[in-house]
């Protein structure tokens, strides 16, 4: 790195890279140093960046900083051969979910018409989908009663009924508490609908196609041309969260993912923990961070110069 005259920026990321990679053997148990991975360890912690719904070029951008440590433990003559070498990132044609970009998720969230009836309602949904990653089907069945606002949490229930507790920053808490106060209004909510949350104007269940018009209509109001869909917020969600430095372990348990086996380290981790990760690294609680200290900042002007 210093033969390249890297930034200080860009030799954080660089190690923050690597890290992803410690993170990737602590998770599935594997007790083995730096000069004992082969090439099939690799080949997996690619394989389990994708199952995280991680976009290519994170995935690539990741992959390269793996490659630069073991480059230089080859140059420093630490190693023989280097087990990394001839590991491919993902392919840039490969299908997978597009990503959108911070920019993009405030343009369709700043563009909703919160005039229309069911404005406020959508603009929870989408708020929702960003800040916890949920799947459609795990944000059309969650219920009032698996709400815990007050401490920031959501209790989801995902495949196979299994459930997880997932934190939910205060801009999506604020926009939910804005929609629940006009559910109330709806009349003649059907028994089986009454702990819902999400519902249409006659008081029932949103289906997965009514949420997926939804959030068709808010991209097109922003002008976005990309093809997006509610499980698009979710890969995004994660990909914002790695790129801002977040644990992949929080993120993975935050997913609720089935087909990745952890350990009893990943699957019991502090509530708090995952909670400080949202807080952290979500862009839009960054946002409403940045807002508070540079309004602090101008309150403590304003009295300096009103003392001067």
């Amino acid at each position: 790195m210093l033969e390249r005259s890297l930034s200080t920026h860009s030799i954080s990321a660089y190690i923050g890279d690597t890290n992803k990679l410690v993170d990737y053997l602590a998770i599935h148990g594997i007790s083995l140093g730096p000069l004992e991975l082969k090439r099939e360890h690799f080949e997996d912690f690619l394989k389990w960046l994708n199952e995280l719904g991680l976009g290519e070029s994170t995935q690539g951008r990741i992959l390269s900083g793996v490659k630069a440590f073991y480059k230089y433990l080859l140059m420093e003559d630490i190693i023989d051969d280097d087990p990394i070498a001839q590991i491919e990132g993902p392919k840039l044609n490969r299908k997978i979910p597009s990503v959108l970009t911070v920019e993009e998720v405030n343009a369709i969230l700043s563009n909703i018409d919160l005039s229309h009836p069911q404005g406020t309602r959508n603009r929870a949904i989408l708020e929702m989908l960003y800040a916890c990653g949920v799947r459609v089907s795990e944000l059309t069945n969650l219920k009032l009663s698996n709400l815990f606002l007050d401490i920031g949490f959501i209790k989801i229930i995902g495949k196979n009924n299994k459930e997880r507790i997932v934190p939910i920053g205060e801009e999506a808490i604020k926009h939910l508490q804005y929609y629940l106060l006009e559910r109330k209004k709806i009349k003649n909510i059907p028994k089986e609908y009454e702990n819902i949350v999400f519902l249409n104007r006659r008081g029932k269940q949103l289906t997965r196609v009514m949420i997926f018009y939804v959030v068709k209509n808010s991209v097109a109001r922003a002008g976005i041309e990309k093809i997006v869909s509610p499980h698009t917020f979710r890969h995004s969600f994660a990909t914002h969260l790695i790129e801002g430095g977040a644990d992949l372990r929080a993120i993975q348990d935050m997913l609720g993912h089935e087909s990745i086996t952890t350990t009893e380290i990943y699957t019991h981790l502090d509530m708090d923990y995952l909670k400080e990760t949202i807080i952290s690294y979500h862009p839009r609680n960054q946002q409403k961070r940045q807002t508070a200290k540079t309004q602090l900042y101008r309150e403590t002007q304003t009295k300096e110069e009103s003392e001067e």
